[in-house]
């Protein structure tokens, strides 16, 4: 069967795309909405204040570049972006600190989705009568929230990286002496580039020649399935 007609492999890419679009979406707009608070006004002008998913997908980060990893891993590996809020610190009333909260604001997004999703499991594992009721929906239904606790845990996590642009960076570089923090952010322009190789390229490379080079694990989804753990166990599950 063609797998892209596959219904377990749209499966996989609903359970994806929805806690990954609902993640990036709420992820970016919180970056503008704290810039904005701070007195940046830039991410207000650009249209990106807004929680219209649409504002900010990237057409290749967003949805080619995972499905297509998707389809080629055979559902085991997804890796993806969306556009990043315009933010000007030089605008904001305290730029050396207000960058930090700023920066804080979007993986602090997608720790409160991640929350909230486990709460919604603990709350759906509850009505466990009426769920049996709902068949194969129900169970999506539980996937689902599952995978949007897991998505925004490593989104989170992934974000807080100190490699420019993620916004880990930003919360490192107003410790740095100013020159070495503008040499530093500025890496920005090859940083994407940097991540893409690192966390795709090589890997797959690494793996037609019989090895097993992962940065994104230990870094990434080892901390991720840790935190992820923790937070089912608060709310009595696993």
């Amino acid at each position: 069967m063609n797998p892209l007609i596959d219904p377990d492999f749209l499966s996989q890419i609903l359970l994806f795309a929805v806690p990954v679009v609902l993640g990036i979406t709420l992820h970016e707009a919180a970056h503008g909405y704290v810039a904005l608070h701070f007195g940046d006004t830039t991410a207000r002008d650009a249209g990106r204040v807004t929680l219209n998913p649409l504002k900010h997908v990237d057409p290749f980060g967003t949805i080619i570049l995972p499905v297509l990893l998707l389809w080629s891993s055979g559902g085991s590996l997804a890796f993806g972006y969306a556009k990043p809020v315009p933010v000007k610190f030089g605008e904001l009333r305290n730029p050396r600190w207000h960058m930090i909260w700023v920066a804080i604001a979007g993986p602090a997004m997608n720790l409160l989705l991640a929350i909230a999703s486990v709460l919604l499991l603990r709350l759906a594992l509850s009505l466990g009568g009426v769920l049996a009721a709902g068949g194969a929906g129900s169970e999506f239904l539980l996937n689902l929230l599952v995978r949007s606790a897991q998505l925004n845990v490593i989104l989170a996590i992934f974000n807080m990286l100190p490699l420019p642009p993620l916004d880990g960076s930003k919360v490192v570089a107003p410790f740095l002496p100013w020159a070495i923090a503008r040499r530093y952010l500025g890496l920005e322009h090859v940083g994407m580039l940097i991540l893409l190789g690192l966390l795709v390229l090589v890997p797959m490379i690494a793996q037609q020649v019989g090895s097993n080079f992962d940065v994104f694990g230990p870094l990434v989804r080892l901390p991720a399935a840790y935190v992820t753990q923790a937070l089912l166990s608060l709310v009595g599950i696993g």
